[in-house]
């Protein structure tokens, strides 16, 4: 079978859709820091569909990490296909977004040149919660992290997403020149204004007046995106592949819901992105809340159970009645009143078409991935939103349940005593605490309620949270996640 490139477009099947614009005549308007599927799932279409229109936006993608991507689509001259997958089949998009791809680590200083030629106007990331060398409880910068060490001392060879951002910024500052807008695309409270403290942080250690002209002159608008984008397996590479006609390295499996609301504050411009879809609004914050703690918070419960529960994928454990009906209760009785007013959005329907995508049998989202890296999750997926129902003096039974599944896959250990494979920046510290408490309840709960990074000063002296988490852990310690969750849906029916 042939590559998919830019000579063999014209091979694709009619009934797939690919770039109508002349892709010679895109120029680099965006720098993007991570070009994971998320990215390239939804930005990147997003901005795919543009490019018609205005040439000037076109994305050079850079990975913070390995060179998979890169090498695997620099071949098909940076095209890749996104299928979108439901029970009624499959639909095919090739993107052609990309004017380039980049490894950071190969030339961090090409790539902060790159940031600081006058075209680039937009900077965005997608670096998950972990990129961002923050402290997750407070949002601040982690100044021992070993590579913002490293970046202060080296900024013209950076290594983190921060020292990266701030080494562009530096040179345009150096030239006069005018800075490009920050747009962060991770699932953080509030990600603009957090991703200006952490910036604004890093530059005030390299020099005072730096820090001052970051605060002042360069915008970072806060966006909520939403996409279930899970890992391509061979599987998708294969079915894809057979249904464009030629090999795709790299292809994309998704759902067909997709969103983008951003804070319309740009410095340089921007895309015309709300022709095709996306939301500029004034204020992102309660749509980032209500996915946070409606999508993201319930995911992340569905995850850990699930798969103590046995179940590969997020459609396989809603497959289980209870779970599905733990979920449900979770988003409309304890999440869903923690919300602001939404003026007028329909949050119980939004909930309804979350249950709907997670039950989507085409879209093979494992509970494993979505379970990575819950240390960075926590805070602001489930912890923010038992915070404000302790202020408010209601229950926390199913939040609970869902820190308590954390604590339990942080163990290592499964409920048929076979490893797991936890892959968490903390992963090391939270297993030797895990070690040394063992698995009984009252001594592993508080020993892991002391990890400040996750739970602050605030929750571990709260024994309304201490004692809600130490009896859900008890009881999925004792009992598995099945007969828990299975005893916990009945007792909200009594």
């Amino acid at each position: 079978m042939d590559r998919l490139c830019e000579a063999t477009l014209d091979r694709l099947p009619a009934e797939v859709e690919r770039p109508t614009y002349d892709r010679e005549a895109v120029t680099t308007g965006i720098v993007h820091l991570g070009i994971g599927a998320f990215h390239r799932a939804h930005q990147a279409v997003y901005t795919d569909r543009i490019l018609g229109e205005d040439p000037r936006w076109g994305i050079l993608g850079v990975s913070l990490r390995s060179g998979e991507t890169r090498d695997a689509l620099s071949p098909q001259d940076g095209l890749w296909t996104v299928a979108t997958v439901d029970a009624d089949g499959a639909r095919h998009r090739v993107v052609g977004a990309s004017t380039g791809m980049m490894v950071a680590h190969e030339d961090p200083t090409g790539l902060s040149i790159r940031l600081a030629q006058p075209e680039v106007r937009i900077v965005s990331t997608t670096v998950t919660e972990k990129g961002y060398s923050h402290d997750p409880a407070t949002g601040r910068l982690n100044e021992d992290d070993p590579d913002i060490r490293h970046d202060l001392v080296h900024l013209e060879r950076p290594r983190s997403t921060i020292g990266t951002i701030a080494a562009g910024l530096k040179r345009r500052r150096d030239a006069r020149l005018a800075p490009f807008t920050v747009l962060a695309c991770d699932n953080l409270p509030a990600n603009g204004r957090t991703l200006r403290g952490l910036v604004t942080r890093f530059a005030e250690l390299i020099d005072p007046d730096f820090g001052a002209w970051v605060a002042g002159e360069v915008r970072f608008p806060s966006t909520m995106v939403d996409r279930i984008v899970p890992a391509t397996t061979d599987a998708d590479r294969a079915a894809i592949s057979a249904a464009i006609g030629l090999e795709d390295a790299w292809p994309i499996a998704t759902e067909p819901f997709m969103q983008w609301v951003i804070e319309d504050d740009f410095s340089l411009g921007r895309p015309a992105w709300d022709t095709v879809g996306a939301q500029f609004v004034a204020d992102v914050a309660p749509y980032e809340l209500m996915k946070l703690r409606l999508l993201n918070g319930s995911h992340s419960t569905l995850s850990y159970l699930g798969h103590f529960m046995g179940h590969e994928t997020v459609a396989e454990a809603m497959a289980e009645p209870a779970l599905a009906r733990l979920v449900a209760d979770l988003m409309t009785h304890e999440s869903a009143p923690t919300l602001p007013d939404l003026a007028g959005f329909d949050v119980p329907a939004y909930c309804a078409s979350l249950i709907a995508r997670f039950r989507n049998p085409a879209l093979r989202h494992r509970t494993w991935q979505i379970a990575m890296d819950g240390s960075q999750k926590l805070p602001q997926r489930l912890l923010g939103t038992i915070r404000d129902r302790l202020a408010a003096g209601a229950p926390i039974d199913r939040l609970a349940l869902g820190v308590a599944a954390w604590m339990r896959w942080v163990t290592g250990i499964d409920e048929q005593g076979r490893p797991i494979d936890v892959r968490d920046p903390m992963a090391a510290r939270l297993r030797a605490l895990a070690d040394a408490a063992g698995p009984v309840a009252e001594r592993l709960a508080p020993a892991l309620l002391t990890v400040g990074e996750v739970f602050g000063a605030d929750l571990p002296g709260d024994p309304r949270f201490t004692g809600a988490v130490e009896s859900a852990l008890d009881r999925l310690l004792r009992r598995g996640a099945k007969a828990t969750v299975e005893a916990m849906v009945a007792e909200a029916r009594r």
